[in-house]
């Protein structure tokens, strides 16, 4: 049986390329080609490729971002011109990676990797943990994106109100609407950008920046009053921290 192939690459003369170097051999068949993050997660829920060739860096979503939203991982080579994220793979025991202008001769080795670690059912921690590795080792965040079924919403963080914690998951409220993103409180309070986001409960962050008032409720008790009209309690001992931001 063949192995199904998906090119995600945005640039056109890498696709040929690798198409180039697949040619002559009968073991994979190409079932999609995709410019882009979000053609390339549709590709592979549609066609659950064997291995995909993998761009890191591209416009709208980049390869990583991609791999956060799968929920399950095909075998992986990279394909970049960025040398830290080729390391990172490197170290993390990706499938392989092709450091861009790549030669044949580099381009079949990475094969012979991919066939052996298909026939012999290698897991796919590896490409999980780069995953996690390369999302936490990242600097502040500017965009958070949500899956729901087969539509992805991006949400710049400009737009976030306000976070909740629900179980497993997060809430992220909007003006517009909310949405149900599994992550943790932790990783968005280490991420968001500490110019205006606030862990002010165990279960909430806010977007100072949609602070209306700070209001006390008892003795030692305060809630915050959001512009969209939503409460939320602070904890004893975020009050102090949340005055200081607020310069109060």
């Amino acid at each position: 049986m063949k192995i199904k192939t998906v090119i995600i690459e945005d640039e056109a003369p890498a696709r040929e390329l690798i198409k180039a170097y697949l040619k002559d051999n009968d073991k994979f068949e190409i079932v999609a080609e995709c410019e882009n993050g979000f053609e390339g997660i549709k590709a592979i829920n549609t066609y659950k490729p064997d291995l995909v060739f993998l761009d890191v860096q591209m416009p709208k979503l980049t390869g990583f971002e991609m791999l956060e939203l799968l929920d399950e991982f095909p075998e992986i080579i990279f394909t970049t011109a960025y040398d830290e994220y080729a390391i990172k793979a490197f170290e993390m025991n990706a499938v392989d990676y092709l450091m861009k202008p790549f030669s044949k001769e580099r381009f079949d080795k990475a094969l012979d990797k991919a066939i052996h670690r298909l026939d012999n059912k290698e897991d796919k921690k590896s490409v999980k943990n780069l995953v996690e590795k390369v999302k936490n080792d990242s600097g502040e965040i500017d965009r958070i994106f949500v899956k729901t079924g087969n539509r992805i919403d991006v949400i710049p963080v400009n737009d976030i109100i306000r976070i909740e914690a629900q179980d497993d998951y997060v809430e992220i409220y909007t003006k517009e609407k909310s949405y149900l993103k599994k992550e943790t409180m932790g990783y968005l309070e280490s991420k968001l950008p500490h110019s205006n986001f606030i862990r002010v409960h165990r279960s909430h962050i806010i977007n100072t920046d949609y602070l209306h008032k700070l209001e006390r409720y008892a003795k030692e008790s305060f809630i915050v009053i959001l512009k969209d009209g939503s409460k939320v309690n602070v904890s004893k001992s975020r009050v102090k921290e949340l005055r200081e931001k607020l310069g109060f």
